[in-house]
């Protein structure tokens, strides 16, 4: 239980539907308190509001304070991402190793069978295979499935996604007849340690050794200005580069061993081909043949239209039909087939294909 109407709204319709719920909290990065409100806003587990929202409910409530499993597993991993020239999503992996890999240990703990959260996604048995396919959620404004994709199939087969086939609008309805505050919770940001800080200035803070200065240069090798360290920088950054030239550049590539930031045209962040690796893979398992799906290289961008190629051992090709803009390192690509993920894995790089 976050503290949002999603989890809220949850809680409430697994009670009505008969079973018996134990709301649980996480306390991951800084405990509640009066000069903590700001960050509460953007934080994603709200703890007073979670304790209010059970005992409306009427049912127990547990607070988990796994800040230092946080910290090691996350942040950590959040910041070295960055040290290595790429741009992680932590959201993808506090899913992966503490919202479904952590909770569900509690859940067991606790003597609960399942786990539920107020994720947008949907999650479908295949009894002909054996294993269990995740889907995307009825409201596709609100689909949260690309950020679900590394859930396993042992955590997959303990999950319920209660909100999976309602759209906002009505959650929100089910909230206020609940008598929440639902247009008084904001909704939570993707970097919710982050704070009130941008992620430099995190980095700055928790990382000092990300504080390399070094040179801005042209794909042809050019210098044409100096920057604070590599790991401030993402591709496809275009404003806060404090260079001057004739045509708008962006960042292309970022290459932290030689402390270069490189700089080009928007028509050097197009390429068709990418790789990928630490892979996880859906209902259908893991293909032996190259196969036809919708892979989205970020969560707001669209899917497009690809060919899904196993190259070598634990990783992939992805040839797209038309050119992707900003393909970077340390994000995740997620393989669709209609409403259902395939699979997806982290980018490695992107190929010279354009």
């Amino acid at each position: 239980m976050s503290g949002g109407i999603d989890s809220a709204v949850t809680a409430a319709l697994l009670k009505e539907a008969g079973y018996d719920v134990i709301g649980v909290t996480l306390t991951l990065w800084k405990d509640e308190g009066e000069d903590e409100k700001r960050w509460q806003d953007r934080s994603c587990c709200k703890v007073g509001l979670a304790r209010h929202v059970a005992k409306l409910l009427s049912i127990p409530h547990h607070v988990l304070d796994i800040q230092e499993e946080f910290r090691s597993e996350i942040i950590d991993d959040f910041c070295d991402a960055y040290l290595v020239g790429q741009t992680p999503n932590p959201c993808v992996r506090c899913n992966e190793r503490m919202k479904f890999g952590r909770l569900l240990t509690v859940a067991c703990d606790l003597g609960a069978d399942l786990l539920a959260t107020g994720h947008y996604a949907r999650i479908r048995h295949r009894p002909e295979r054996g294993r269990y396919s995740l889907l995307k959620g009825a409201d596709l404004q609100k689909d949260q499935s690309y950020f679900l994709y590394r859930l396993n199939q042992e955590q997959l087969a303990a999950t319920l996604f209660p909100l999976g086939e309602m759209h906002k609008e009505a959650v929100c309805k089910k909230a206020a007849a609940l008598g929440l505050p639902y247009e008084e919770v904001l909704e939570s940001q993707e970097v919710c340690f982050v704070t009130q800080k941008d992620y430099r200035a995190f980095l700055s803070e928790h990382r000092p050794e990300s504080q390399a200065p070094g040179k801005i240069v042209t794909e042809s090798g050019e210098v044409v200005g100096e920057h604070a360290g590599v790991a401030f920088y993402t591709i496809g950054q275009r404003r806060g580069l404090g260079v001057a030239a004739g045509e708008r550049i962006y960042v292309t590539q970022l290459n932290p061993a030689r402390r270069e930031v490189v700089v080009g045209s928007e028509e050097s962040l197009l390429k068709k081909e990418v790789f990928a690796d630490r892979l996880v893979w859906g209902g259908e398992g893991c293909p032996e043949a190259p196969l036809r799906v919708q892979a989205k290289i970020r969560y707001r961008s669209p899917a497009g239209e690809a060919t899904l190629v196993p190259f070598s051992e634990g990783r992939v090709r992805i040839l797209f039909d038309e050119p992707q803009r900003g393909v970077t390192p340390g994000q995740s690509v997620v393989f669709y087939r209609g409403e259902e993920v395939i699979g997806g894995g982290m980018i490695l790089e992107a190929g010279p294909e354009s």
